[in-house]
């Protein structure tokens, strides 16, 4: 699942009026992954989680001595993505509006990548440092999956996204408060950053000495060295029976079970990395890149490839926790995703690169 959009109510209860019309084969356009954008607005389990283990065993907090909160996020955080060509885009879209096709060649240069998402505490550093406020702050609300809002919040909320009601706009959420004001990170400081616009990971990259990854970056490096493969590890969601990311399971938007051990976002260390030593490019939280937003695309080779001059929208990949194949297909490697940028929701972080010498 992604988050709506910030435009005129009106376009998007046209739209929920539309989608029973289009049939199976669109209904998951319809997923609300676009609508939590800023034109188109008017607690779960986590380490204390009965199906913690399920996940745990492979995250690098049960292998690695060194707990997630120590971590700094300079350049030893990062890792050497070599150069190389590789198929970007599918021929078998899972979701054909959104522009996978057709599968193409990219040539890109070697780059640095974060190992891990951002993290609430380097997020945290970021804003002590230069006294950041988020475009959530500013505009005083922002986008919260309706399953994740106490019953005194949602009390006070008489809106919602037409297209994806699950989709409610919470006055005081923030990235300090994921569900809203009476919710906070305490304990959740190594888990994504979450309720940033594309604007503020970008603000956040510059302090960093880092920008954002292009589109062609992020799923090269998501494929982590694999050609045509749906997801970062191969083409089976769970191998031998096992979770390789943080996504739905259970029937959405009523039931997530938890079978992979969080029924929100998890550690952002948790779970196996894939061949390029990533964690979780798929999965926990959708991920900005600094391409602007289109469907269509060359088929022929292309090189460093950085999208659109300019545009609307911008790309988001990997989906997150809210996806579920029955829904909202989006945490393959090839899935895409966009809001505006000054869109920030309860399942969208980022990541940043660095250019090699």
């Amino acid at each position: 699942m992604a988050a709506p959009g910030r435009s005129d109510y009106s376009t998007l209860q046209l739209l929920a009026l539309l989608l029973p019309l289009l049939g199976p084969a669109k209904v998951l356009a319809g997923c609300g992954c676009g609508d939590t954008s800023r034109d188109g607005h008017g607690h779960g389990e986590g380490l204390d989680s009965p199906h913690r283990g399920a996940a745990f065993k492979y995250s690098r907090e049960a292998n690695e001595p060194e707990p997630a909160q120590k971590q700094t996020q300079g350049r030893e955080q990062m890792v050497l993505i070599p150069s190389g060509v590789f198929t970007m885009g599918t021929d078998e879209p899972g979701i054909p509006q959104d522009g996978e096709s057709p599968a193409r060649k990219v040539r890109l240069d070697s780059f640095y990548m974060d190992t891990y998402e951002v993290s609430n505490l380097e997020f945290e550093k970021f804003v002590k440092a230069t006294g950041h406020v988020t475009e959530a702050e500013k505009f005083g609300d922002s986008f919260v999956f309706e399953g994740l809002i106490s019953e005194d919040v949602k009390s006070t909320i008489d809106q919602a996204v037409a297209a994806a009601p699950w989709w409610l706009p919470v006055k005081g959420a923030d990235w300090r408060h994921p569900e809203g004001p009476d919710s906070n990170i305490l304990n959740r400081m190594d888990h994504p950053v979450l309720h940033v616009s594309w604007n503020d990971a970008s603000a956040f990259c510059t302090w960093a000495g880092k920008r954002l990854p292009t589109e062609a970056e992020w799923e090269y490096a998501s494929r982590g060295g694999l050609e045509n493969r749906l997801f970062p590890w191969g083409n089976k969601l769970e191998p031998k029976g096992e979770h390789y990311a943080n996504v739905w399971q259970g029937e959405f938007p009523t039931q997530n079970t938890g079978e992979d051990g969080y029924v929100q976002t998890s550690p952002v260390t948790a779970f196996p990395a894939n061949g390029y030593s990533l964690y979780n490019m798929v999965g926990n939280a959708w991920e900005w890149t600094s391409d602007w937003w289109d469907t269509h695309h060359t088929a022929d080779e292309t090189y460093n490839p950085k999208g659109p001059s300019t545009g609307k929208d911008k790309v988001k990949k990997g989906g997150s926790y809210m996806c579920h194949e029955s829904y909202c297909y989006r945490y393959r490697c090839a899935a895409r995703s966009q809001n505006t940028p000054d869109s920030s929701a309860s399942n969208l972080g980022f990541r940043c690169v660095a250019s090699a010498p």
